[in-house]
């Protein structure tokens, strides 16, 4: 259906069938090929009774709407209306009652498009990632004209209006169901979002006496996109409608600003949300914030406003493996659905293809705004859901380090007697705290208290020594991994350890203490600082040990491969003969091959496959350009066969060959058939992706010569292999944010199991103290590493059980193979659950 609802009201020429060839070589376009239009009619049960009519005459019971959540909205009450629209038409004259019978339900699935992923019930919508690319794009070149010269930038993110914005009475009008017939003040009004045929939802707060007269109306949506940049590259201040400044933020923003510059940083980063605002619910504008800096501490201050760029470009990876799989779900929920079965929205919970009540979702949204509206932004963020609060949070910690005088060291490590004292922000007096009205020693103290004199909390004072340290392959995202770790642990009380190259650098005594400026603008850098190698500590225990010792490494966070993980099991085997391994001892993984037991996904991943697929399309464009012509592309993973697989659905690749998968000469055959089938159509190319290590003896000159031979006359081949240019680059603004987030939460595990052995002595001599954090399905879990075994295959160097080989027959249903796809774990409609108190926010 071209132009959206309008095209649906319109019928016509507006709805056409999609063929098989009519959807080819669109995955790389950016928008929406079939359009998309604000449609005033449909708003009217006119034009509601217009689309029944044009839908009942071509016999379409199914509707898959793909929008924001005033699309889904609109869609659902079109559904509700269903059976009267039905009965009205027939009373009419226009159908008879046959037509009523046979088309007596509508079915409608809906699928989350929207860059502002401000639709409660979903992790991540459509678009989101896209857009977080165009951004980090422009911040990444930003940066580097604001280090040359010194700035402060100033970066408006794009959204949906928020704050007080005037209209007059015909503009609130057009935006309404219906025209006002009163000066009575509405509230909850329907409204035109910022996401394309959003025309149903966003709260509207109106307050008129008389007609004509100019009416306040205040939106104030999530700003997902806002805190997301802010946690990827690392921005001094980020401005939220969630989370207003607090009172006299003027003076604590040029406070930070001052004290970054004092520790060299040469630029500052601030990020708006469009529509920002303080307590008070007034606007906080871009030009606002720059007079401000520029008055009080005379920088150098520019204002860009990104507008539109976030909207446009090339889909990212992620996005095409979500709305692939998203579509999938939603046709087969179609195809399940009864006339009992509610409107439900196809949504990512984790990692998991979900479906959830759309009025559900609808009504969370609007329960978000209404507590904005009346200034409850805690709970707020609280029903924004746990990815949206984990955000803040980590932000929050990474961002504001506390002055060195607030971290004073009176405590020892895991093995020190002395126990835990708090210090005070405000009123610090060594190892006491002021406390109805006088100050408590460490035996009086109660954790969890604020302090009564200056209301802030504890600074732990653990003294421990922690060490982080990268193995294996690099990996984009490795550096934003350590700069979380390294905050979030001083911001622990904890002193950082940083080891250079691996476990060959550890044994060499390549140790530094590493402090909160050193890892500044870490964030956007690839490969890793810190340098890494593929070593294992097995021949250098000894020597690691005393180390370790000497340096009293009080815990240890390895960032890596599967290398780390072996590492880590050589080390927990070691803890029988060393007792310097006897602390707590953490794995993120971090490996373009995403290969590591324990997790579903690795840092450094999404970056070698957006390289993947940018590199893809280009090959498909050269492909086109000169017609008949099929590329043979390598990608890296050793065994794993993740990048292949994902590559090919990512980029619409014709095949993908994996070790996960064996094949043989009579399936390199089929695909020869099926590509010279393909030529015969108005898309003559092919790309076929391979893993490096799929077969031993099909390799990459193989099938090359093979595809070659059998396709003469009627396609060339050519082959290219990808090689190191996977692990370089940027890392992607999912690599930037996932790095950052894991390894934050490791630092809080690694502080929690301190925290339980301060002054007790205690040695950590359990499988749980040495454990590897990941993503499994819908959690976060740390999963002790000799548990771990079991779920490993050595020989491979690949988990047993890989999510992803799930969605394999879904890349080949969409290179028109025949194959049967396993769908969402049980089909049923989930409701949508409200994050309880306590509950982990989600990575």
């Amino acid at each position: 259906m071209h132009k959206g609802y309008q095209g649906l009201v319109d019928g016509g020429s507006n709805i056409v069938e999609a063929d098989w060839e009519s959807v080819s070589s669109i995955l790389q376009v950016g928008g929406t090929i079939i359009g998309s239009a604000r449609c005033k009619a449909f708003r009217t049960r006119e034009g509601r009774l217009s689309a029944a009519y044009n839908l009942v005459k071509l016999g379409i019971t199914n509707l898959c709407v793909i929008g924001g959540d005033g699309s889904l909205t609109g869609a659902n009450i079109f559904r509700e209306e269903w059976s009267g629209l039905l009965g009205e038409l027939a009373q009419n004259g226009k159908i008879d009652k046959r037509d009523v019978e046979k088309h007596a339900h509508l079915n409608v699935v809906g699928m989350v498009g929207s860059i502002d992923n401000d639709f409660c019930g979903t992790d991540m919508t459509i678009g989101t990632d896209s857009a977080l690319h165009r951004i980090i794009e422009v911040v990444d070149a930003i940066m580097t004209t604001a280090q040359s010269h010194q700035r402060t930038f100033v970066l408006e993110v794009m959204g949906r209006h928020c704050g007080y914005v005037q209209a007059d009475r015909t503009q609130v009008e057009r935006s309404l169901p219906q025209p006002l017939e009163s000066p009575a003040p509405i509230a909850n009004a329907p409204w035109r979002g910022g996401a394309a045929g959003s025309a149903w939802h966003a709260q509207a707060v109106l307050s008129a006496t008389c007609r004509g007269q100019p009416h306040k109306i205040l939106l104030s949506p999530p700003r997902y996109l806002a805190l997301v940049s802010g946690l990827a590259c690392g921005a001094d201040w980020v401005f939220l409608p969630e989370s207003p400044p607090e009172e006299g933020w003027q003076e604590t923003m040029c406070i930070k600003l001052s004290e970054n510059r004092a520790r060299k940083k040469r630029l500052n980063i601030i990020i708006v949300a469009e529509g920002a605002i303080d307590t008070q619910n007034k606007p906080i504008t871009s030009e606002q914030i720059k007079e401000l800096v520029v008055t009080q501490l005379g920088y150098d201050t520019r204002v860009t406003i990104l507008g539109h760029v976030q909207r446009g470009g090339t889909p990212s990876a992620f996005d095409r493996i979500l709305a692939s799989r998203m579509g999938v779900e939603a046709v087969v929920a179609l195809l399940q659905a009864t006339p009992e079965t509610p409107a439900c929205v196809v949504s990512l919970s984790g990692n998991q293809a979900v479906r959830v009540p759309l009025v559900e979702c609808v009504q969370m949204t609007q329960d978000v705004q209404k507590a904005m509206d009346e200034g409850r932004f805690k709970e707020a963020v609280q029903l924004r859901g746990r990815s949206f609060e984990g955000n803040l949070n980590t932000y929050k910690l990474l961002a504001i380090k506390k002055p060195d005088s607030q971290i004073q060291k009176v405590g020892g490590g895991a093995a020190c007697p002395r126990p835990l004292l708090p210090s005070c922000h405000g009123c610090l007096v060594a190892g006491s705290w002021w406390q109805a009205g006088h100050f408590l020693s460490v035996h009086e103290y109660e954790w969890g208290h604020t302090c009564d004199k200056c209301h802030t909390p504890p600074v732990l004072q653990s003294g421990c020594n922690v060490g982080i340290i990268n193995v294996g392959a690099p990996a984009a995202g490795m550096n934003a991994a350590v700069r979380s770790a390294v905050r979030a642990g001083i911001s622990s009380g904890h002193r950082m350890l940083a080891v250079y190259d691996g476990f060959e650098g550890f044994a060499k005594g390549q140790i530094k203490e590493i402090g909160w400026s050193d890892v500044g603008g870490w964030t956007g850098q690839g490969g890793s600082i810190l340098g890494t190698k593929r070593t294992l500590p097995g021949k250098y225990l000894e020597q690691i040990a005393a180390q370790m010792q000497a340096h009293s490494i009080n815990a240890l966070l390895i960032i890596g491969g599967f290398e780390a993980y072996l590492g880590l099991l050589e080390l927990l085997a070691a803890r029988q003969k060393h007792d310097e391994f006897c602390v707590p001892m953490v794995m993120v993984p971090a490996t373009v091959s995403n290969n590591v037991p324990g997790s579903d996904f690795s840092i450094g991943a999404d970056t070698a496959l957006n390289t993947i697929t940018d590199t893809c399309d280009r090959i498909k464009q050269s492909a086109s350009g000169t017609k008949r012509r099929v590329f043979i592309i390598e990608t890296m993973g050793g065994y794993c066969g993740y990048l292949a697989n994902m590559g090919a659905l990512a980029a619409g690749a014709d095949a993908a060959y994996i070790f996960e998968e064996p094949f043989d000469i009579r399936d390199l055959q089929s695909n020869v058939e099926h590509l010279t089938e393909k030529m015969k159509t108005t898309i003559q190319r092919g790309l076929v992706l391979r893993n490096e290590s799929c077969s031993e003896n099909y390799t990459t000159d193989f099938i090359y010569q093979l595809y070659s031979e059998e396709g003469k006359g009627v396609f060339d081949c050519r082959k290219n292999v990808l090689g190191h240019m996977q692990q370089g680059g940027a890392p992607s603004p999912f690599d930037r944010n996932f790095g950052t987030k894991i390894s934050a939460r490791a630092m809080q595990w690694i502080t929690t199991k301190l925290k339980e052995a301060q002054g007790k002595g205690k040695r950590f001599v359990t499988d749980d103290s040495i454990c590897v954090l990941g993503i499994c399905k819908r959690n976060l879990l740390f999963q002790p590493v000799a548990e771990l075994k079991k779920e490993t295959d050595f020989e491979h160097r690949i988990p047993k059980e890989q999510w992803w080989l799930k969605l394999r027959p879904l890349m080949k249903i969409l290179a028109k193979y025949k194959a049967s796809l396993e769908v969402s774990d049980a089909g049923d409609i989930e409701h949508v659950q409200r994050r309880g108190h306590g509950e982990p926010a989600a990575i």
